[in-house]
């Protein structure tokens, strides 16, 4: 293996030349106490930056044991060095030259969630950085001296002021590791308790903008706080002691007037199948890992799916038991969705009335009384929310503010009321009784059909063959 200082001669002499000649520094370096690795070279300035990659012993590196000893731990170390890359090379990647993307360097950073990521992995007993670099240029000819000078001065920067634990801030890393293992502690109880979601108090859930996921900073802001009837204590490893709403497996509903948090409440759920970063609010808003968001999705394709138990009896006797479209309506995407996320194994459906398809959530008396039933392809998911539960333990969480068909139907009601959980369940059974309607049936629970990928559908080839 070449070393450091042979790369920069290399690169130096290179000045001027062709761009293709940088294919012949394709290989590993050995640098001060680390690996250098350019799996990738890119054939064009204008190309997708060459793929380079740092190892560094981790012994060297000098992480103690307790910061990835176990896989929670392990992912929460990589997801805070990425970040710390990233930082890096932002402060130390400042002046680029050239043509095309000549001296940009960028690697993966993940936005408010922890996730497992391959630009960041402990193997080995090594700590591997996987990065881009765009190798430099000017009109398509090298760029020599300026390569030299990033592989020379500014990486070895980037590499030593966010891979190395005695110049990382030792009190952030350790809470970025610890909020991360107690909300995987706290996912880990959620079937105990019997529980889907757990939201904790003074939890920040909305977000600045629709675009920016970071929390909501304003004078305003009412942080979350549990109904007493909900709520739920529990001893985090970490964290220590914690109480917050809980919210129970079977059918939940989420009503309230608008603009008093429901969607924002359900949103936090829906992210509450991943880990959040310190501050982030949602640190401690989880929720079981095998829930789904449910959504109306027109337009989509659907490929030989049983989605008789929701839609049949088509106009000119179409089937629905292998059902095929290239263009689905909103109802008929629905349904889909939630038979493909039985399918995977959801135990959780996650509804919100502002993306669901009404007529395939409800249909009220006046319209039964206008169109029969053997004229209706669609059974109403009001019709199946109660045998899921009860037949299959698929629980089901819907936000739904413009009818009270699912009153008689839900375990609990939460009412958002101005940013407040209250209990409601009472209320609205009592409602129910006072209003005396029929009582929807309950509809055999779907059960979704066995499908295998067709494997040259998943060809990573693009274009025609030759």
């Amino acid at each position: 293996m070449l070393n450091q200082n042979e790369l920069i001669r290399i690169l130096t002499k290179m000045e001027g030349m062709p761009y293709p000649a940088y294919k012949a520094i394709k290989g590993g370096y050995q640098y001060h106490d680390y690996e250098l690795w350019i799996d990738h070279v890119q054939g064009d300035p204008f190309a997708i930056p060459s793929k380079v990659r740092v190892r560094i012993p981790i012994s060297t590196a000098g992480f103690p044991e307790d910061t990835y000893h176990n896989g929670c731990r392990n992912v929460a170390l990589c997801d805070f060095l990425a970040r710390q890359f990233y930082y890096s090379i932002r402060v130390h990647n400042t002046q680029r030259q050239g043509s095309g993307k000549s001296g940009t360097i960028e690697i993966d950073r993940q936005g408010q969630e922890v996730l497992k990521s391959s630009s960041m992995v402990i193997k080995e007993d090594c700590i591997e950085a996987r990065f881009l670099v765009g190798l430099p240029a000017f009109a398509r000819r090298v760029a020599g001296k300026i390569a030299a000078r990033i592989f020379s001065e500014i990486i070895p920067r980037i590499v030593n002021h966010s891979l190395y634990f005695q110049r990382l801030p030792a009190d952030k890393l350790y809470r970025h590791i610890e909020t991360v293992e107690d909300a995987e502690f706290v996912r880990g109880r959620l079937s105990e308790l019997n529980l889907v979601a757990f939201i904790a108090d003074n939890a920040v859930l909305p977000r600045a903008s629709g675009v920016d996921p970071r929390p909501l900073r304003s004078e305003g802001l009412v942080p979350f706080q549990s109904c007493q009837s909900m709520r739920v204590s529990m001893s985090l490893p970490n964290y220590g002691e914690i109480t917050g709403m809980g919210i129970r497996k079977g059918v939940t509903l989420i009503v309230g007037g608008g603009y008093h948090g429901k969607s924002t409440l359900l949103n936090a759920l829906e992210y509450g199948i991943y880990n959040h970063v310190p501050d982030d609010g949602r640190e401690f808003v989880v929720t079981t890992a095998d829930a789904v968001k449910i959504r109306a999705e027109d337009g989509r394709s659907i490929q030989n799916l049983n989605i008789d138990p929701f839609i049949s009896n088509l106009p000119f006797d179409q089937g629905t038991t292998e059902f095929s479209t290239a263009n689905a309506s909103g109802s008929t995407s629905q349904a889909a969705n939630i038979l493909e996320a039985l399918e995977m194994g959801a135990n959780t459906l996650l509804l919100d009335e502002d993306t669901l398809a009404t007529n395939f959530m409800i249909r009220d008396l006046r319209m039964k009384a206008l169109i029969a039933k053997e004229k209706e392809p669609i059974t109403p998911f009001v019709e199946h929310v109660r045998s899921l539960y009860e037949e299959k333990g698929i629980s089901t969480v819907i936000v739904m503010g413009g009818s009270g068909d699912y009153f008689s139907l839900a375990d609990v009601v939460i009412g958002m009321i101005e940013y407040s959980p209250h209990d409601l369940t009472s209320r609205a059974h009592q409602i129910v009784k006072e209003n005396l309607l029929p009582e929807y049936f309950d509809a055999t629970p779907p059960s979704a059909i066995q499908r295998i990928p067709i494997p040259n559908v998943l060809s990573h080839q693009r274009g025609k063959n030759r």
